[in-house]
């Protein structure tokens, strides 16, 4: 108990008083709707899930500012909701936490070794930040968000948390375009490698862990423009140097996090992309590849002069007429098919102001 005193001082959160039981049982309700209607195929059962949720310790507490509006401690298990948040409040920030709370693995000395996407058997933990993701991403599912389109740090981006984690959010979208939906919801609740091993078999393992390391950064970053927000609005009469030294700092994690954000998208673009190229032997394989990288269109973020997305959708369908032209060289028949799929494919690159004959 003092080992969780401690870190709740560290985090600068000390605990108002404990929520009371009816509070809590609406909170349970809640989430236990939300969570089973949203994740039928689960196998999620509501009854359990409502007596599961009751029975997490839920405090309030005062948080310092820019700390998120609700937090679970794993060491614990608890729930610590910031003083002054409404019912309503409570209950949208508990679907969150909650799943954090449902995918916990402990050894028999009650230790925590994994969470979700997030592994703690190592020295060193890894997984965090690409764990909130895909907790943020449940969550908002859960509660039905829609897809927004939003602007941080010059990234313009679809997301479907467009206040919390949108950045990460929008990159584990990409993801499970990639994977499908379905094994990344079942690794984060059940804490397994699926996700992680079907990410990997598309994309390759040296990907994986480079977009992993990057989600860490990517969270790293907005905590630390955070924490200098904060003090630049924490005190008064600040010299100019002193005021200088943090906006520099918040400038420089803004730029950090906008060059890794469009590394990362372009490492799983071409990742995946690339490695399902090779595999293509048929006309449906080339329709199938075609409409694939056509619709990652609507999950990518764009920055000012960004192209890349384009100029490699343009490069690969030039590729992809070369590859359909050999696969129907010695097929009966199939010209007539080769010359349709040549047409749709010359009609895209018009669209982005490019013709046949300017890529030859």
């Amino acid at each position: 108990m003092k080992n969780v005193e401690n870190d709740l001082k560290k985090d600068g959160i000390t605990v108002v008083k404990p929520l009371d039981t009816l509070t809590i049982t609406l909170i349970a309700k809640f989430v236990a709707e939300k969570l089973t209607t949203s994740l039928m195929f689960f196998g999620l059962k509501q009854d359990e899930l409502f007596i599961s949720i009751s029975r997490v310790p839920m405090y309030v507490a005062k948080m310092p500012e820019g700390m998120s509006e609700a937090n679970y401690l794993y060491k614990n298990s608890s729930i610590y909701f910031k003083e002054g948040l409404s019912l309503e409040e409570m209950q949208v920030y508990a679907v969150h936490e909650f799943i954090h709370c449902y995918q916990e693995l402990k050894d028999k000395n009650n230790v925590l070794y994994r969470l979700g996407l997030c592994d703690f058997t190592n020295f060193k933990t890894y997984g965090m930040a690409l764990n909130e993701a895909a907790v943020q991403y449940i969550a908002s599912k859960a509660l039905k968000n829609e897809i927004d389109t939003v602007k941080y740090y010059g990234i313009e981006m679809p997301t479907i948390s467009p206040v919390c984690y949108p950045i990460i959010c929008n990159l584990i979208s990409q993801m499970a375009y990639i994977t499908g939906e379905q094994v990344l919801i079942d690794s984060t609740l059940n804490s397994n490698d699926n996700f992680k091993n079907s990410f990997m078999n598309l994309c390759g393992e040296k990907t994986f862990y480079v977009v992993q390391n990057n989600f860490d950064i990517i969270l790293n970053s907005e905590e630390k423009i955070i924490k200098n927000t904060a003090k630049l609005q924490g005190k008064e009469n600040l010299s100019e140097s002193t005021i200088s030294k943090y906006s520099h700092q918040i400038i420089k994690h803004k730029q950090n996090i906008q060059n890794t954000f469009i590394k990362t998208q372009n490492l799983i673009l071409t990742s995946y992309f690339n490695n399902r190229f090779e595999n293509i032997y048929s006309n449906t394989d080339v329709e199938d590849f075609r409409m694939k990288l056509y619709n990652y269109k609507d999950y990518i973020g764009i920055t000012d002069n960004y192209s890349y997305f384009n100029d490699y959708y343009i490069n690969m369908m030039t590729k992809l007429m070369t590859k359909c032209d050999a696969i129907n060289s010695n097929v009966y028949m199939q010209p007539y098919k080769n010359s349709v799929l040549r047409n749709v494919i010359n009609k895209l690159l018009k669209l982005l102001g490019k013709s046949q004959e300017e890529l030859n």
